[in-house]
Order: C-alpha cells, then sequence, then structure tokens
C-alpha cells in the first residue's frame, strides 16, 4: 500500500518511521525541510506539495500541529483533495477542535473522499516506540479498514463514534493532563515549604487513590529538574486553547482549565514554551520560593 504522510514534526517523524518498518512505500512533504531529508535517508519518497502527495498515495496521514494547518493542507490551494483520486481515503492524526474535524470531514465527504480522525496521546516516546493510544472517529467500518495502518504506530486503538469524538475525547485526555499536573505541583510545593521532601511524599502516596501516571512522570521531571519535551508546553496551551472553546461552545464549565490556561501562558511568556509542559510546576515553585529537587 501507498501511504502519504504529512506533518514531519517532533510527533510525525518517528510515526512515519514506523510505517517504513512495517514495509509501506511512503510519500512524504512537510514546509521543513528537515524533515522530509530524515525521512527519505530511511527510504521515504520526497513530494513537493500536499496535492502531490495525496496524487500518490492511496491513504494519506496528516500530523499537523493545529486546526488552521489542516483545514489549509486538506482543503486549501496544492491541498490534499486537489490530488484526489478514486479510492484514496484520509487519517488526520492531529489534536484539533473537534468542529474542525466535523469542516473538513463533511468538506472531503462532498468529493468522495472518506476520512477518518485518530488524535494520539503518549508523547515522542509513544511515538518512537509505536505505542500511542489512538482516539479514532468517524465511519466504524472505515477504521476497521485502516486498522492495520494504524497498528503500525499504535499500542491501542479506541472507536470513540462519528468525526469529532475522537478530538473531543483527546482534549478530555489533555485537560485532565493539564490540571492534574498543575494540582501535584500546588500540593507538592505546599509539601516541599513545609520542609517534607517530595520524593518522601511522593512514595508515601504512589500507590494509593493520589497514584497516577501524571504524578509518576511530570513529578520525576521537577525532581530530576529535567524539562526536556516529550510534550511541549505550547502545544499543551494550544490543546487547552481548544478544551475551552469547544467547552463555551457547548455550554459546559471549565474554570479549571481557564486557571491553568493562565498559568501556562506565563510560563511560555517567560520562556517555558519549548519545554515539556511539566513546566508549569514551576510557576508554583516561583511564587513558594521552593524547588521540588531529590534530596542530595
Amino acid at each position: 500500500m501507498r501511504i502519504g504522510f504529512i506533518g514531519l514534526g517532533v510527533m510525525g517523524r518517528p510515526m512515519a518511521k514506523n510505517l517504513l518498518k512495517a514495509g509501506y512505500e511512503l510519500h512524504v512533504y512537510d514546509v521543513v525541510p528537515k524533515g522530509v531529508e530524515e525521512l527519505v535517508a530511511c527510504g521515504a519518497i520526497a513530494e513537493a506539495s500536499n496535492k502531490d502527495v495525496a496524487a500518490k498515495s492511496e491513504v494519506v496521514i496528516t500530523m499537523l500541529p493545529n486546526s488552521p494547518h489542516v483545514k489549509s493542507v486538506i482543503l486549501g490551494q496544492n491541498g490534499v483533495l486537489e490530488g484526489r483520486h478514486d479510492g484514496m481515503k484520509i487519517i488526520d492524526m492531529s489534536s484539533i477542535a473537534p468542529l474542525t474535524t466535523k469542516e473538513v470531514g463533511k468538506a472531503c465527504a462532498e468529493v468522495g473522499v472518506p476520512m477518518l480522525e485518530s488524535p494520539v496521546s503518549g508523547g515522542e516516546i509513544g511515538a518512537i516506540n509505536g505505542t500511542l493510544a489512538l482516539m479514532c472517529g468517524g465511519d466504524k467500518a472505515l477504521l476497521e479498514e485502516l486498522t492495520p495502518v494504524l497498528e503500525a504506530m499504535a499500542g491501542t486503538i479506541t472507536y470513540c463514534g462519528g468525526l469529532g469524538a475522537g478530538n473531543t475525547t483527546k482534549l478530555v485526555n489533555q485537560h485532565i493532563i493539564a490540571v492534574e499536573t498543575a494540582a501535584v505541583a500546588e500540593a507538592f510545593v505546599m509539601g516541599a515549604k513545609a520542609g517534607v521532601e517530595p520524593e518522601v511524599v511522593y512514595n508515601a502516596i504512589k500507590d494509593g487513590y493520589a497514584g497516577s501516571k501524571v504524578l509518576d512522570g511530570k513529578l520525576a521531571m521537577a525532581m530530576d529538574r529535567n524539562f526536556k519535551a516529550g510534550f511541549r508546553l505550547d502545544l499543551h496551551i494550544k490543546d487547552l486553547n481548544n478544551v475551552l472553546e469547544t467547552g463555551h461552545a457547548l455550554g459546559a464549565p471549565m474554570p479549571l482549565a481557564s486557571l491553568v490556561m493562565d498559568e501556562m501562558r506565563y510560563m511560555s511568556a517567560i520562556g517555558a514554551g519549548s519545554e515539556d509542559s511539566a513546566a508549569v510546576m514551576r510557576y508554583y515553585e516561583r511564587i513558594a520560593g521552593v524547588e521540588l529537587t531529590r534530596a542530595k
């Protein structure tokens, strides 16, 4: 099968490499040449535009930063739909606003191109290891047809419902991670300010109801003072913005997301935007004048 892959960023590059490892013929494009060059060195075929990728591919996968990028790449000039042909299908794996997913999916359906959404969770490590959690929306029969392609990149694949359900599920995921990271920071900073070592508190509570992957992963980054991005703060801000827009459009209350968004924006404004989203923990450290370090 000939697969097109558009969007070779931090997540897209390893995802595309896993498709190559699975034996697929891969046609790639990105506005940043570095990603294309890296994939070509691994055996992919470079194309000159989104349209050209579509013309050469049976399945086109997009992995892009946000809603406007997806609309432009698929619907815009020299876009995927301009290169459409009989039998072509689209999988958008970007994390975007559900309303945009529905809009793009409708435009694709009107010209006879079926589209599946499949946003991911698992960060760069999951992308490298091919263990991403996929949250899929669209026609269930289309998902079943494209499952072998998705399995090359995934550890788990969950069908969430019609178009928009996948990205709604992803927004729930991102909301919880953001708010829980802030909650861990707030609580542990209080403990550190009281003179109790963060690692002692962690070992005492990690196997109880307060235990979680967020607690394990984000607190470890703070204690090791290693905020190298697994998932960049600025990307989490993008996701929280989509959370807030979606929640407000639906009339759902979003007070916690709004608060954490302001904290994340502050940390981005002082230069932490390219660090891991765990950098929001330093917001609490700065106010309290303590750091969540391991005992020397």
